[in-house]
């Protein structure tokens, strides 16, 4: 029965056994004061949104438990991208040079489709120019704007 069943069975061709090498594609840099271009979301995976390598696991629950003290405020709202890009530098900078450890940075919600702000603002922050600052970055909870805010745990100023 196999043997009716496979007479008309054909060997297929034989295939390479390694594939062609890839060429690797140029890097390109950017200047750091020009806020990146939009990009479609489906072009490039967010970042994650909790973000705890600096700190220790009882700061990491503090700051997703909202228990630190807040120090500064950006809203964001209203903006466009570039403007955004520009006020959070700005505002991350100025925070940092103050000695301030823990800041609100609001996106804002955005519509049923979600915010361009609301995704675009993790993905800066986790950008070379802002990692330098920080230390954590986690959602905000309800009372301080939940899914519309970011706690940012920034990075103690050194003196000297």
């Amino acid at each position: 029965m196999w043997q009716r069943a496979t007479r008309d069975v054909k060997r297929l061709a034989a295939r390479p056994e390694t594939p062609p090498p890839i060429a690797p594609r140029p890097r390109t840099t950017r200047a750091a004061a020009t806020p990146p271009a939009p990009i479609h979301e489906a072009a490039r995976p967010p970042a994650p949104l909790d973000s705890f390598a600096g700190i220790d696991r009882a700061n990491a629950e503090r700051l997703k438990r909202g228990k630190h003290a807040i120090e500064a405020r950006l809203d964001l709202h209203g903006m466009t991208q570039a403007e955004a890009h520009r006020a959070l530098a700005a505002f991350i900078r100025a925070s940092h040079a103050a000695g301030k450890r823990c800041v609100l940075v609001i996106t804002g919600r955005g519509r049923a489709d979600g915010g361009m702000l609301k995704a675009a603002v993790p993905r800066w922050l986790h950008e070379p120019e802002f990692r330098a600052y920080l230390l954590a970055i986690a959602a905000a909870q309800p009372r301080d704007g939940g899914g519309g805010a970011l706690y940012v745990m920034l990075r103690r100023t050194r003196a000297g």
